[in-house]
């Protein structure tokens, strides 16, 4: 998939022609260059000779998919210099070490920016690179809890639930940082100024909680879980089981779409109103009477198609199989591994999967020649 409508940019993604180092790290930073690989972009990852011991089969690891690999030990007397004669060809870098690290490494934004004024040096941190806790290790359940959004999500009755590490690390951390480079690519080609792009998770985390920082100030949010109409609290946005352990998710917020909701779910008139909020355990429990009533099937059938915003939880394997996602094409199989297909989509310049994952440094002779630079050849 990588042949000549690769080379010379048609089908390969809006990206096309943009040039990226990441430099080999863990989380949000390969997810970053991913997706900007996904796009089109010609992602390079320098990998480490021995590797990292965090890390499982290079074949599965589809964080690493859209992108080539070499081999470049930055420790050795010439890799600070052969990344540099990387630099010299990218538009954007990503490296995800600690303050400091690249420094005395030799490969900070200082040395890069001298080679490449026009490169955007993208920087991935959890707390960023100023601040008491820049210095110091953390994790997704960290910078989410900081940020006091994670003290939002979960029951009221139970500790915070941990939305794995999809909330920190990718939204609030890759997404971000992906914004950031392509607002600083856009800014480094109409004036050929390069810049650092800091981007802390902390930060993102912390902006994606702006709708409710506004709620709060109206008092519309409450600073605590339960009680609030999006923390599951609400018995019109919340998740009910089916006779059999199935469960499903209910999304009726508006007054219509509610209304086919109680219709569909046999609610009668004496129920309590839907925002209720004095009424709302006695609402919950009749909701969950109802849907405990039938099995996963029968609630399927009854609410699909329908305006109800009712949906049924799917595993991840489920999820592959569901109509809709299937006509979307939305898990693609490229080399017998299925996985989510590249988004959002584009009419005119469409992305691809283009490579399976890089295996360490199974592109470094072929990069050598593409990017021109001769010293990274084995």
């Amino acid at each position: 998939m990588t042949g000549d409508r690769e080379a010379d940019g048609r089908g390969a993604g809006p990206l096309a022609g943009v040039r990226v180092v990441e430099l080999a790290g863990i989380g949000p930073g390969p997810f970053a260059a991913m997706l900007l690989g996904d796009l089109g972009a010609d992602v390079v990852r320098v990998d480490r000779p021995n590797g990292s011991p965090l890390t499982g089969d290079p074949a599965l690891d589809l964080t690493n998919r859209s992108k080539r690999s070499v081999l470049l030990d930055l420790k050795a007397p010439d890799g600070p210099g052969l990344l540099l004669d990387l630099v010299e060809h990218a538009d954007l870098l990503i490296e995800g070490y600690r303050p400091g690290v690249a420094e005395r490494l030799g490969v900070g934004p200082e040395p890069c920016l001298a080679r490449n004024p026009a490169l955007v040096y993208g920087r991935m941190t959890g707390w960023g690179q100023h601040g008491p806790l820049a210095a110091t290790a953390g994790h997704d359940i960290d910078y989410t809890a900081l940020t006091g959004v994670l003290s939002m999500i979960g029951p009221a009755d139970g500790p915070p639930s941990v939305p794995l590490n999809l909330l920190g690390d990718y939204a609030g951390g890759s997404l971000y940082l992906v914004v950031g480079l392509l607002a600083a690519l856009q800014h480094a080609r109409g004036t050929g100024q390069g810049q650092v792009v800091d981007a802390a998770i902390v930060d993102g985390t912390a902006h994606l909680a702006t709708l409710f920082w506004g709620l709060l100030a109206e008092g519309r949010w409450q600073d605590r879980r339960g009680g609030n109409l999006l923390d599951g609290s609400a018995p019109c946005y919340a998740v009910y089981q089916a006779s059999d352990g199935g469960h499903f998710a209910v999304g009726a917020l508006e007054p219509q779409f509610y209304a086919e909701f109680a219709r569909l779910l046999g609610l009668g008139p004496e129920a309590p109103g839907q925002y209720d909020t004095a009424r709302w355990p006695e609402l919950r429990a009749l909701i969950a009477t109802r849907f405990a009533g039938r099995t996963t099937a029968e609630w399927t059938a009854v609410f699909e198609g329908t305006d109800a915003c009712v949906t049924p939880v799917l595993t991840m394997r489920q999820a592959v199989r569901h109509p809709h996602l299937a006509a979307r094409g939305t898990y693609p199989t490229l080399d017998g591994v299925t996985q989510p297909a590249p988004a959002p989509r584009f009419s005119a310049t469409p992305a691809e999967l283009r490579r399976p994952p890089a295996r360490p440094g199974a592109d470094t002779a072929e990069v050598a020649r593409d990017w021109a630079v001769p010293g990274l050849a084995p």
